[in-house]
């Protein structure tokens, strides 16, 4: 079987098999051409390819420069198609078994103060006709944990206000219900009852779709960043924040006020506890600031 062949069986397995996103089967198919070309390169087939080879692939992905946690997203990647390509008796053998992914240091995620979150929002005018609308983003994500792609998918139907919840269709398209504070729901309200303003007329396609542009169609990813990056920079924020910074501050916070670790993985809709276990890290390294600060031993 040739590389494009193999790795479009597998970019197919990894969107009907395993459900996943656009955005993370493209970053998948991105990797395997990385090691296309490289198999390319050297002439080899996929069911040729061999430990020592996977050991110059990952040399070349150093030499070009990227960052080690590129360097081990796009092993990782690797080690998935063979496991793929093992399975559908492609090759004989798994070449990757034995390869390490490169160290990398755990990264923790950049985190804003709620003072910080209330100088972004304090920053927006709300005279504008995407003010409140603005406004209320920042507060979803802030105030749900929400991924950028689940606020823009967000719909009018999966506002379950009296109850205190949102529906969320996350990773996998996999749905789960998430609590909504007070000050998020009445900002939603707000933009809601003035969206006329901001968006005329609503896309018939979008109608459902809570966030809208000016031209009344669906908020994009692009934008929601561009937005999120604006009033960072009005509130005086100069550290690189994106719409997911305002997600990893829900989590800290959360974290930080005693919440159980599961209910934030559930609430952030977390695979694996792992994944939500960097909080605890962020968790202590508050405390142990904390420490130096407060303590008269510290």
């Amino acid at each position: 079987m040739g590389w494009s062949a193999a790795i479009e069986d597998y970019v197919n397995f990894l969107k009907l098999e395993k459900s996943l996103s656009k955005n993370s089967v493209a970053a998948y198919r991105t990797d395997m051409m990385k090691l296309y070309g490289f198999a390319e390169s050297i002439g080899v087939e996929p069911e040729s390819v061999t430990g020592d080879q996977i050991q110059d692939f990952i040399a070349h992905l150093h030499d070009s420069g990227l960052s080690k946690r590129s360097q081990a997203r796009i092993v990782s990647s690797v080690r998935g198609f063979y496991k793929y390509l093992l399975i559908e008796e492609v090759v004989d053998s798994d070449p990757t078994e034995l390869i390490e992914l490169p160290k990398i240091g755990r990264k923790l995620p950049e985190v804003l103060s709620v003072e910080e979150i209330d100088a972004m929002e304090a920053a927006i005018d709300l005279s504008m006709p995407d003010g409140h609308r603005n406004k209320a983003i920042i507060e979803t994500l802030y105030s749900c944990g929400l991924r950028v792609s689940e606020l823009v998918n967000l719909r009018l139907t999966d506002l379950f206000f009296n109850d205190g919840y949102v529906r969320v269709l996350g990773k996998g398209n996999k749905e789960r219900l998430v609590p909504i504070g007070r000050k998020a729901i009445a900002d939603i309200n707000m933009y809601l009852s003035q969206r006329l303003m901001v968006s005329t007329p609503v896309d018939a396609r979008s109608g459902n779709i809570v966030f809208l542009n000016r031209r009344g169609k669906q908020l994009t990813r692009e934008m929601v960043f561009l937005i999120i990056k604006k009033y960072a920079r009005a509130a005086g924020i100069t550290r690189n924040i994106s719409p997911h910074t305002l997600r990893h501050s829900f989590a800290t916070h959360m974290v930080e006020g005693g919440a159980d670790l599961r209910a934030v993985q559930e609430m952030l809709g977390h695979e694996s506890i792992l994944t939500t276990e960097i909080y605890t890290h962020l968790d202590k390294e508050f405390l142990r600031e904390t420490i130096l600060k407060f303590h008269p031993r510290g």
